[in-house]
């Protein structure tokens, strides 16, 4: 807990008790209502600047004040001392430790300060910093990520009616670099898409990624094991990150985001609260240009800014991008119907037959659909938007399906002609011709085949035959030749000769 600081007027008065009166330390303090050690101290501080009693008459305030810091104050190392600020510096690059550093320190200087000294002055530097800053995070390793709580608007130029855009802050751990973008909502595509492109501004890519426990990046916080969405996990592993969150209820986990947040609000969204944006293209320009004058503001208490410590720490020792940007895809399961199609977005997809009945999960991206079973991936087809259609692999029927949809009408007619006979060939593109699809006729023609099987193909091309000239090509009829065995009987050549009688109307009667 800070000592109360005690007016020059009180110490002027501990001053006169102790040498005019000769109270003791105690009694000065029940005086005074302080405690004896507080008079202890302010007594040794005044012998070490020189104040005695009686008390100087012309030492104003002000002076009184700057005495007591010069005297609370560490007097100044009497050899050599590397400045602390290029060792904190140092300190943020990986594998370097304060050991190292000092034992560096000993063979330029052996006869400076020992470890426990050094390690002393250290600790006294870090003590000036903000909390935010004492945690050290080697280069490269960590990126920090969250949403601003702050939104800034979007204007509507017609209706004149606003919606908020929200801010993603992202800064790596040893330099503080922070990246910035405005994005219509925090749901999943947007969390994503700021990653990316985080990771582009960044030019590369931290070995862990620390975010807080959204919907958008945890399916269940837990302390020890958190499960992560799969399209977030997908997306670390397509970048070659770790995804590591925060402890739920503990922002000092992710405090360098915290603070991050904090400076994009004050320097970025508080300067631009009178302008009018009408795009999100037109807003991510301003923070783009906000955020470069962020990144190269000279810190407070440490030399340079974050760009230049960027450049130093961070920036050589980053992860190469990947050749391609993650996909997003959106999850789904699905049953496989009884045809081994599943309805996705009312577009089907066949998978393997066998998986009849199942359950599958499904992976929908812009271009493809994957379909996966335990685990491993079973079915890959373009993504369609026809509704209703169907998506088929044909090796995903079985054989028995495969062998049906073989047949088409050409082969059908081919097989009747080289198999059986020209007789057989006509009587087989009449069927197909006559039918309002052609595939309603692929059960007459296999028929056929069958009857062929039976009565021989010598039999079956004379009932054929038969069936052209008699205008009766049709599986019934032509079995029904066969059975009675009608095809070696003779065929009149020349129509029967018209009954006349009176009460047969004629064709003029319908006229």
């Amino acid at each position: 807990m800070a000592r109360r600081p005690i007016s020059m007027r009180k110490t002027k008065e501990i001053l006169r008790l102790k040498h005019e009166l000769g109270l003791t330390n105690r009694q000065i303090a029940a005086s005074l209502n302080l405690s004896h050690t507080c008079v202890g101290q302010h007594l040794a501080q005044a012998r070490q600047v020189g104040i005695g009693w009686p008390f100087p008459a012309d030492l104003d305030e002000d002076r009184f004040r700057q005495l007591l810091r010069m005297a609370a104050s560490p007097p100044p190392p009497k050899r050599y001392l590397p400045p602390m600020a290029e060792v904190h510096r140092e300190l943020q690059r990986k594998g370097v430790t304060l050991q190292l550093l000092w034992e560096e320190y000993q063979r330029a200087h052996p006869d400076g300060y020992a470890y426990t000294q050094f390690w002393e002055y250290y600790r006294r530097f870090c003590s000036q910093l903000e909390p935010v800053l004492r945690q050290p995070h080697p280069a490269g390793e960590r990126m920090f990520v969250d949403w601003a709580g702050m939104t800034i608007p979007l204007w509507d130029a017609q209706t004149g009616q606003s919606r908020p855009a929200y801010l993603f802050v992202a800064v790596l751990g040893a330099s503080n670099y922070t990246f910035a973008a405005a994005f219509e909502n925090t749901r999943s595509p947007a969390w994503i898409e700021a990653h990316m492109q985080a990771w582009e501004f960044f030019g590369g890519v931290t070995r862990l990624t620390v975010p807080d426990n959204p919907k958008t990046a945890v399916t269940y916080a837990c302390r020890y094991e958190p499960e992560l969405t799969t399209s977030y996990q997908e997306l670390a592993t397509h970048y070659g990150t770790v995804v590591l969150p925060a402890r739920a209820r503990k922002p000092q986990d992710k405090g360098k985001v915290e603070a991050a947040v904090q400076h994009a609000e004050r320097r970025i969204l508080a300067g631009l609260r009178d302008q009018r944006f009408f795009s999100l293209g037109e807003l991510n320009v301003a923070i783009r240009r906000a955020l470069q004058a962020l990144n190269d503001h000279p810190f407070q208490k440490l030399p340079g800014s974050r760009t230049e410590l960027f450049a130093e720490l961070d920036r050589p020792v980053l992860l190469p991008l990947p050749t391609t940007r993650y996909e997003l895809a959106a999850w789904r399961q699905a049953k496989v119907n009884i045809d081994y199609h599943i309805q996705v977005d009312w577009h089907n997809y066949s998978v393997p037959y066998r998986l009849t009945h199942q359950t599958v999960d499904v992976r929908l991206s812009e271009r493809t659909v994957e379909i996966f079973h335990r685990q491993q991936r079973v079915a890959l087809h373009p993504r369609s938007h026809h509704s209703g259609g169907f998506t088929t692999d044909p090796a995903h029927r079985p054989k028995a399906h495969q062998r049906h949809l073989e047949w088409t009408p050409m082969r059908l007619i081919g097989w009747a002609r080289n198999q059986v006979g020209p007789q057989c060939a006509a009587a087989v593109s009449y069927i197909l011709e006559h039918k309002p699809h052609p595939e309603m006729g692929y059960r007459s023609c296999l028929g056929l085949m069958r009857l062929s099987r039976h009565h021989g193909h010598s039999r079956l091309e004379q009932a054929c035959q038969r069936a052209v000239v008699l205008d009766v090509c049709s599986y019934p009829s032509i079995k029904s030749i066969l059975e009675s065995k009608l095809e070696t009987q003779p065929i009149l050549s020349t129509p029967a000769t018209l009954v006349t009688h009176n009460n047969l109307r004629g064709g003029h009667y319908y006229q």
